[in-house]
Order: structure tokens, then C-alpha cells, then sequence
């Protein structure tokens, strides 16, 4: 399905509501004067002549997230009036919310919060059936509108999943209750909007865009930015990659080399940006092959595992992307416990008509911040400070 580059914007002007058509790039000031409504909008909004203050349209909005074990990183929004709470996956990789509902009795809703539409004065309910499958889980229900309260953002009439079967152990032992997509509309399922897609419909974020922060080691401090980018959080430049696609936040990565050798992705290949895997991810053979070369055995499970003596004596790993070098050393791709040491790169086959898809995520999104900006379809990163 293709993806429109102009979006909506609703206004109220004093001759009612109007649909406002963005161009892409356009910043919600530039289209309100392009179409004479900048004057009735400042009236609303108190603009004052004599110390020419002008309103802020929106305000950037953190939503903290929680690192659980750096494993997954998960925060909290409200669905409902009044509010119901739930912890929810901000995920990159996929572009619904969904969260369990009353409705489910599967054992992993049970397990987690359930949505009561019933205790809900703006519940709106639909028809239609929606049904995801992840990489791991997946979920089958139906959509409803009501109000999601995401840090200090308001959404009015969010589309959303109400579970009412969540089969197999995952998400039944997942600390997090559902999941909040942050891909393109194209890639959700039951044609419904996303999130991002209503704040910035609805005037709610100064900017078309989000960026992340993960932390690393178990530590707090973790977010998700929607409308603006915070620039304590990184090092030097943010460097602009365009994207390749408008489903996942899809790039082309140039080479993965060690010591300057070029071990995968020799002649480029595609990968996607994913806040919602834990590891980084990539087609079995060209893992296998950093496998290899990061000094990484299979154990009797499966595992890849390292020697954790051996970490301050193994490479780092680079990957080029739109010409910049991202290395990630050993500190970031090993997993370390107690117990053992392991292997944060993953064997995962994902077919696409662009070739086989590798998934940045969270081992990668830790040593950069990144931002994924709607506007002008990119993805920048810069190394965290």
C-alpha cells in the first residue's frame, strides 16, 4: 500500500473546523498563513502585539521509559475516561496499540492490565477485527476509539486493539501489557491510525518527529521524545540517513566490517531501526560469519556465548551507514549476566523485495540516540554522551 506524503491537520478557525492539507516539510505556523488562518488562530490563542509574544502551537513531550533488564523498554499511558493505566512497548517496529481487554481469557491477559470499555464515558466501539503476529507473540480482537493519555499528550479519538486472545507464554511473561506502534500507517494492521500519526494530525507536537534514548546496563533514564530532539543526549553531529521505505523505519546499511575487513553486507544491505527487539538482528549466514569472528560458540541451546574474560580483547564492529562509520564495541554487542556471557547478535530471516531485512535494535539504539523524523522521511543518530 502506498504511503501519502501529505497528511491532515485539523484547525478550529472561527468559521468552523477546517481541514488544513500539509505539505511535506511544512511547519503548522507556515501552513496556517499560506492559508489565511494564522490571524483567527493567534486570536485564539492571545497573541500580544505589544511584547509581540508568540504562542508556542505545541509543546515536546517526554514519555520515560523503564529498561527492564536491558532487555526491553517500556512506559506507561492511560486509555480511557476516566484514565486506565497501562505499560506498553514503544515500538519502532510495528504501528498499532493494542493493549488487553476484559473481553480476553487468554492466560496472558489475565496476567497483565485488562481495558474495561464499560468504565469508559469516551469509548467508541467498532466492528472490525484486527489480528498481529510479532516476531514473538501475537494478538487477535478488536479496534475501538477512545482518549490515550502518552506523557503529557491527549490524543482524542485514538483507533486501538482491544485483545481478546493473546495465545502461546511470551506475552504472558512479558512485564510490559501491551504494545504502542511507531512504524507507518502502511504497515498497521486494520488500516488503523497510529498514535504518532493522531499527535501530529491533531496539532498536539511542534514537530513531525520523535527521537529515543535507551540506556544502557539496567539503568534509568530512558525516553521517548515525541516533537523534539534533546541534544544533551548525544555527542557531535546527528547524521541524516534517508529511508528506503515507509513501513518500518528502513535504511541501507553500506558494510559491517571489523579492523576494516568487510565480514556482511558487502555491497549494502537493508536494514530497519527497531526499538522493540532486543538484540541485532540478520539474515543466518552473515551472522553466523560475526559469530565467527567475534570468538562467539554455540552452546547445546543454541546460545551463542563468549568467555567473559575475553571482552576487553574482542573487536568492535562497524557498521557504515550513508558513509559514517558506527562502531559497536564489545561493551555493547555482549550480553553479560552473573551466570554467563552471550552473543547479542541474532540469526533472523526476514524476506523482503529489498533482500533479506537486518534489524537494528536495542544492542544498536543503546550507543545512539536516534531520531525518526516524519517530515522529511530520515532516521538521524549521533553516539550518546
Amino acid at each position: 500500500m502506498k504511503i501519502l506524503l501529505l497528511f491532515g491537520l485539523v484547525v478550529l478557525a472561527e468559521c468552523g473546523v477546517v481541514k488544513v492539507s500539509l505539505r511535506k516539510g511544512e511547519s503548522l505556523r507556515a501552513r496556517l498563513n499560506r492559508l489565511g488562518l494564522l490571524g483567527d488562530y493567534l486570536k485564539k490563542h492571545h497573541y500580544n502585539p505589544a511584547t509581540k509574544y508568540f504562542p508556542s502551537l505545541a509543546q515536546a513531550s517526554g514519555e520515560p521509559l523503564q529498561n527492564y533488564m536491558d532487555i526491553e523498554y517500556f512506559g506507561t499511558i492511560s486509555i480511557g475516561t476516566p484514565p486506565q493505566s497501562f505499560t506498553v512497548i514503544f515500538d519502532t517496529g510495528s504501528s498499532n496499540l493494542w493493549v488487553p481487554s476484559v473481553y480476553c481469557s487468554s492466560p496472558a491477559c489475565t496476567n497483565h492490565h485488562m481495558f474495561n470499555p464499560q468504565q469508559s464515558s469516551t469509548f467508541q466501539a467498532t466492528n472490525t477485527p484486527v489480528s498481529i503476529q510479532y516476531g514473538t507473540g501475537s494478538m487477535s480482537g478488536f479496534l475501538g476509539y477512545d482518549t490515550v493519555q502518552v506523557g503529557n499528550i491527549q490524543i482524542t479519538n485514538q483507533i486501538f486493539g482491544l485483545s481478546q486472545s493473546e495465545p502461546g507464554s511470551f506475552l504472558y511473561y512479558s512485564p510490559f501489557d501491551g504494545i504502542l506502534g511507531l512504524a507507518f500507517p502502511s504497515l498497521a494492521s486494520s488500516q488503523a491510525t497510529p498514535v504518532f500519526d493522531n499527535m501530529w494530525n491533531q496539532g498536539l507536537i511542534p514537530q513531525d518527529l520523535f527521537s529515543v534514548y535507551l540506556s544502557s546496563q539496567g539503568q534509568s533514564g530512558s525516553f521517548v521524545l515525541f516533537g523534539g530532539v534533546d541534544t544533551s543526549y548525544y555527542t557531535g553531529n546527528l547524521n541524516w540517513v534517508p529511508l528506503t521505505a515507509e513501513t518500518y523505519w528502513q535504511i541501507t546499511v553500506d558494510s559491517i566490517s571489523i579492523g576494516g575487513q568487510v565480514i556482511a553486507c558487502s555491497g549494502s544491505c537493508s536494514a530497519i531501526v527497531d526499538t522493540g527487539t532486543s538484540l541485532l538482528a540478520g539474515p543466518s549466514t552473515p551472522i553466523a560469519n560475526i559469530q565467527y569472528y567475534i570468538g562467539a560458540n554455540q552452546d547445546s541451546n543454541g546460545q551463542y556465548v563468549i568467555n567473559c574474560n575475553n571482552i576487553s580483547n574482542m573487536p568492535t564492529v562497524v557498521f557504515t551507514i550513508n558513509g559514517v562509520q558506527y562502531p559497536l564495541p564489545a561493551s555493547a554487542y555482549v550480553r553479560q549476566s552473573q551466570q554467563s556471557c552471550t552473543s547479542g547478535f541474532q540469526a533472523m530471516n526476514l524476506p523482503t523485495s529489498s533482500g533479506d531485512l537486518w534489524i537494528l535494535g536495542d544492542v544498536f539504539i543503546r550507543e545512539y540516540y536516534v531520531v525518526f523524523d516524519r517530515a522529511n522521511n530520515y532516521v538521524a543518530m549521533a553516539p550518546v554522551a
